[in-house]
């Protein structure tokens, strides 16, 4: 059936609103990234126009030699002849003195613009971390690892290449076409007319090039940042990949995303392959033109021997930075692209909130009261419709339900990682939303299952809440959760460096260092996130004990599927599709008929 005029000015319609909608936002990120440049590049601006002075002052001597070369040959060297040698002397000296002058100045420029580059490129390393850092934890969990390191990486990368010879290259290259067209122009307008001539078609070769070439390095871009994405996501996940086998499956995908990246170099290799011979012989055609029309009118004598030499001279140079500026355009668009997504990154706003005058936590006690919250990740769906729920201070609470019944979405409200689609999670009758970060992260600590060490020392990966804590109330937090003993058995006690992730420890160690970092922080409350459950029953039964120690006389939240590890709460609540459906205390509910229970019955008959 064929579409009737009125759906086909619908269709047309919504065509022509993607496209405005489309370069609407193409120009928002262009504005963005230029924004963002431009932001980088003004606490510069003295040694910016020092630099430009210096770039003018190197191509003036550049542009004086073959202006020169015609006042020596069509002046000095008749003068030779008949036996003075002034002019050729004050030529002479002129013509040093300004590739004295040229290459001093280029010099000092380069250096210059180095510092100019180093400096903008140190600002948006240290603007990329601290923006990633300042991002909740909604934006880590959205935008992968690899992404960031990407944007750390290779994005800047392609930006220090633009910075540190690109965008030098490529003044110095304009500054010098300008300046060689218009001495040119001056010294014979018809020389410059032929010039002139050249130029539209180079300028519709280059034309041609910058629309291709801007869509080969996004393309190359995209390529090289999936590449980088999945080589972390399978490093990161190497455990999973050896233990299912998947070798031969993840380098077969890591080959194919290669190959996109090998073929979008290509193409771009492959398009700069075209536009250098195309200038080149453009440039080459024009000198032979020059050439031609200049013999003819100095056969003619309506033109000097030393204007054609220098007029051939000039129109030879003026190609040699064309094709410098081709090369810039690669590395411009590259660098473009790596622009776009760095300002996009920066451009993120956190989705908790620092409030503008927050109110004082000095003695914080840890009473917990969520009052009617709803929640909802993003526009997923709703997961705690309606929770309300009380937590006086120092009481132990365990939390359990099967997965996704908003356990671990609700210690993330908790602990402000995520802010309540609706309703207040207050502590000491203070909503969170009110309290700075500083008071709510002295306040409230979560330990979750990872028990990430950082590089480091032990003493630093224990101190990590209190960098200033002084040694003897180190080792009192390690005492007091039983991980003092084996501190001092490894080689080096609490100077012992661990690696990443905590490798030259056990599981159970590493849960009891991150029971100590936590009891050395001394929160008023504590969020346990599955803190036991990569643990085996040996390592389990090591950690109980820092466990309770942990707990005594401050509010806890424990979430746990062991129920081992639920015995030591003051209260249970079962939670199932983001609702309390049971509350009481272990004993209570044991002797009761509901789902804890059913639980307790189903631990019980595991054990035997």
């Amino acid at each position: 059936m064929s579409a009737t005029p009125q759906t086909r000015r619908v269709t047309a319609t919504t065509n022509e609103d993607e496209t405005l909608l489309s370069l609407e936002q193409s120009h928002a990120v262009r504005s963005r990234s230029l924004g963002l440049l431009g932001n980088l590049l003004s606490p510069h601006k003295k040694a910016l126009a020092i630099t430009g002075i210096l770039v003018v002052l190197s191509t003036v001597g550049q542009v004086a030699g073959p202006a020169l070369v015609a006042l020596t040959i069509d002046r000095a060297i008749p003068q030779l002849v008949e036996g003075d040698a002034t002019l050729l002397s004050v030529y002479g000296a002129a013509y040093v003195l300004a590739a004295v002058v040229g290459g001093l100045a280029g010099g000092a420029f380069i250096r210059h613009a180095a510092r100019i580059a180093q400096g903008v490129l140190l600002d948006l390393r240290r603007r990329v971390f601290r923006q990633t850092q300042r991002l909740s934890l909604e934006f880590h969990e959205t935008y992968t690892s690899g992404r960031i390191i990407s944007r750390q990486t290779s994005d800047l990368e392609a930006l220090r290449e633009l910075l540190d010879g690109g965008l030098t290259g490529v003044i110095s290259s304009m500054m010098l076409m300008v300046f060689i067209a218009g001495s040119l122009t001056l010294l014979d307008w018809q020389s410059g007319l032929i010039l002139a001539g050249a130029m539209v078609p180079a300028g519709m070769l280059t034309r041609w090039f910058q629309k291709r070439s801007q869509v080969f390095y996004r393309q190359q871009r995209t390529a090289s940042a999936r590449l980088i994405v999945k080589f972390v996501e399978t490093m990161t996940g190497m455990r999973a990949v050896q233990a299912f086998r998947r070798e031969s499956t993840t380098e077969g995908d890591y080959g194919d995303l290669s190959n996109d990246y090998r073929e979008a170099n290509l193409r771009t290799f492959g398009l700069n392959g075209r536009y250098q011979p195309g200038l080149m012989l453009i440039g080459n055609v024009t000198v032979a033109v020059a050439l031609a029309v200049g013999g003819w009118r100095v056969l003619n004598g309506t033109m000097d021997v030393g204007v054609l030499a220098a007029a051939l001279l000039y129109v030879k140079r003026f190609f040699q930075p064309i094709q410098q500026v081709g090369m810039f355009y690669n590395a411009f668009q590259s660098a473009a692209a790596a622009l776009e997504k760095v300002s996009g990154l920066l451009a993120e706003e956190p989705t908790v909130v620092e409030p503008e005058k927050p109110r004082p936590l000095e003695k914080p006690r840890g009473d917990l009261r969520l009052d009617h919250v709803r929640f909802a990740y993003g526009d997923g769906p709703v997961v705690l419709p309606d929770l309300d729920l009380h937590i006086p201070a120092g009481q132990t609470v365990a939390l359990v339900g099967t997965t996704g019944a908003g356990k671990s979405t609700l210690a993330k409200l908790v602990t402000r990682f995520y802010d309540t689609t609706d309703g207040h999670v207050l502590l000491d009758g203070i909503d969170l939303r009110e309290l700075s970060s500083k008071d709510l992260r002295r306040a409230v600590v979560m330990v979750t299952q990872e028990a990430y060490l950082f590089s480091g020392s032990v003493r630093e990966n224990i101190a990590l809440g209190r960098p200033d804590a002084p040694q003897e109330d180190i080792e009192a937090a390690a005492r007091a959760v039983g991980a003092h003993e084996f501190i001092l058995n490894l080689p080096d006690g609490y100077d012992t460096e661990v690696n990443k992730r905590g490798g030259r420890v056990s599981s159970g160690q590493r849960q009891l260092l991150s029971f100590a970092r936590a009891f050395l922080a001394d929160p008023a409350v504590l969020v346990l996130d599955e803190a036991t459950s990569s643990l085996d029953i040996p390592g389990e039964k090591l950690v109980q004990h820092g466990l309770q120690t942990l707990l005594s006389d401050r509010t806890a939240i424990i979430i746990a599927h062991r129920l081992s590890t639920v015995a030591i709460a003051d209260r249970v609540l079962v939670m199932a599709h983001g609702q309390v459906v049971e509350d009481g205390t272990p004993a209570d509910l044991i002797a009761g008929d509901g789902r804890f229970a059913a639980l307790h019955t189903a631990w019980q008959d595991s054990l035997v």
